[in-house]
């Protein structure tokens, strides 16, 4: 004879407890998804204005202040290995979020990989992919501003398409400020609250 569930009816505090956790749980969400976005957010706009600057002075190996990503890289690697060892069950939102991260990764280093072959011209294209993870996440979080971020990543996009190739980097800057840096400092006050 199968067993049949039993359901419990929860006292008034349990499910007070029950909500409490889980606000307490999107809060810390919200903190560490703010590191990345600020981290990425200040990496990138970072070698974006240097990298605009360099080609201003006709430096010849302009691309080399891309290597700040490394260190970053594994930065983001020891904290998200760090926080994901000490929490024992992720919801299947912050799985997608995960992967849709890591796929955009993966995307990412291929297009720098074979960027020989579009002759490097990478800016406008990886901001349209970037709109893809930033919308997903501000879904996954409900978090408007960085829902906003991601349209915006669309629109400079096709902006670094249209613009001289020598701005393509000054338009990147301002995306990423408006697509990560202000989405994350609004997430990074909104955990405060």
């Amino acid at each position: 004879m199968p067993m049949e569930p039993t359901e419990k009816n929860l006292s008034a505090q349990e499910s007070l407890d029950i909500i409490t956790a889980m606000i307490q749980q999107a809060k810390g969400n919200v903190q560490r998804n703010s590191f990345y976005f600020l981290l990425w957010g200040w990496v990138v706009t970072l070698a974006n204005l240097a990298m605009y600057a360099l080609l201003q002075l006709e430096y010849q190996r302009p691309y080399l202040v891309w290597v700040i990503t490394i260190p970053a890289w594994l930065l983001s690697m020891y904290r998200a290995y760090r926080t994901g060892s000490e929490r024992k069950q992720r919801t299947l939102l912050e799985q997608i979020t995960i992967w849709t991260w890591i796929s955009f990764s993966i995307t990412i280093f291929i297009i720098i990989f074979f960027g020989y072959r579009i002759n490097y011209q990478l800016n406008p294209l990886i901001l349209l992919i970037s709109a893809i993870p930033a919308l997903v996440s501000g879904i996954a979080l409900r978090f408007r501003p960085l829902i906003w971020g991601g349209v915006l990543f669309w629109a400079f996009g096709i902006t670094g398409f249209v613009v001289p190739i020598g701005s393509q980097n000054l338009v990147g800057a301002v995306a990423v400020l408006c697509g990560f840096l202000i989405p994350g400092y609004l997430l990074k006050n909104k955990q405060q609250d």
